[in-house]
């Protein structure tokens, strides 16, 4: 269901002439949606499209972590994501990266092999550090292992309390996502296993707005003021209620222009990236495509 339509959106100067204040937030794009491409053309690509951030997912193709010399290729792209003035959020969100046959395994709940799941967030977390990174979105995985409640509520408490130890030293959020299917799947349970730990100030919400479609906890526009204090980065895309699918703005049920207008409300100056991980086989149209709709509704593109 189309939502809006370019030829009815205020454009920029519009927006200007009306009296609104525009958004704060740096609009990026995640690499996910740009896997076909090289991870330096790639940031190039966005950087002139005039995207301002990015979500970098670490994967066997973008910044592998278990490739040779992971701290001289880190350097490389801080390089180049400062030359390009392209804030970065670290994000683990890659499928096959740990087993090869197995998408997201182990995670963090598995039976056999969640401590190199938690080695993996090390590692992001000190990828983070290094490539100037305010957070790391990660996320629980789902208990494919079928662990008693109470267990897998424990087992998942013990390891994030580890790992913000971890972030904390190098001085790095951990942005949690809620996933649909996952053992996290709805942002009450995040602000629950958060409340289990003690509320640390750097454990924050990595919030999909689309996934609060496929869950029906509400519009993202108002769960976006509900959970303004704990929002470390946002993912936008377009997505069919009930129906867990990245898609293109304008074919589901997305409202974009309430949530840009949320967004921009709260004044939320961290990234918030255009997901389409199933659209890289036409990522440049996405993105561009992407960008003509998102700047038709005052998102600013390009350098302040």
């Amino acid at each position: 269901m189309t939502r809006y339509g370019l030829d009815t959106l205020p454009t920029n100067n519009q927006n200007a002439c009306m009296g609104r204040v525009g958004p704060r937030f740096r609009i990026g794009y995640c690499t996910s949606g740009l896997q076909g491409h090289r991870l330096g053309d790639a940031l190039r690509l966005l950087s002139d499209l005039g995207y301002r951030g990015v979500f970098l997912t670490l994967d066997v193709h973008h910044l592998d972590p278990f490739a040779p010399d992971l701290q001289g290729r880190v350097a490389h792209t801080r390089a180049m994501l400062e030359a390009l003035d392209l804030v970065p959020v670290v994000e683990t969100g890659a499928r096959f990266v740990l087993d090869t046959s197995r998408k997201h395994w182990p995670n963090l709940l598995s039976v056999e092999g969640a401590e190199r799941r938690e080695a993996l967030l090390r590692t992001a977390i000190d990828v983070a550090r290094d490539l100037g990174s305010p957070c790391v979105s990660m996320w629980s995985g789902e208990n494919a292992d079928g662990l008693p409640e109470a267990e897998a509520r424990e087992k998942l408490r013990g390891a994030v309390e580890r790992l913000l130890e971890h972030a904390g030293a190098a001085n790095i959020d951990l942005a949690f996502e809620p996933e649909p299917g996952m053992f996290i799947e709805r942002i009450d349970q995040f602000l629950s296993l958060r409340e289990d730990l003690g509320n640390p100030a750097r454990l924050k919400l990595s919030l999909d707005c689309g996934h609060l479609l496929v869950t029906g906890e509400g519009e993202p526009h108002d769960v976006v003021r509900e959970q303004r204090e704990l929002l470390a980065c946002v993912a936008i895309e377009d997505m069919r209620r009930g129906v867990h699918e990245h898609i293109p703005f304008g074919e589901g049920d997305l409202e974009l222009a309430p949530l840009v207008d949320a967004l921009t409300e709260i004044a939320f100056e961290g990234v918030v990236a255009v997901e389409l991980g199933r659209h890289s086989h036409e990522g440049p149209h996405q993105a561009e495509r992407s960008k003509d709709i998102l700047s038709a509704l005052g998102v600013p593109f390009g350098k302040p």
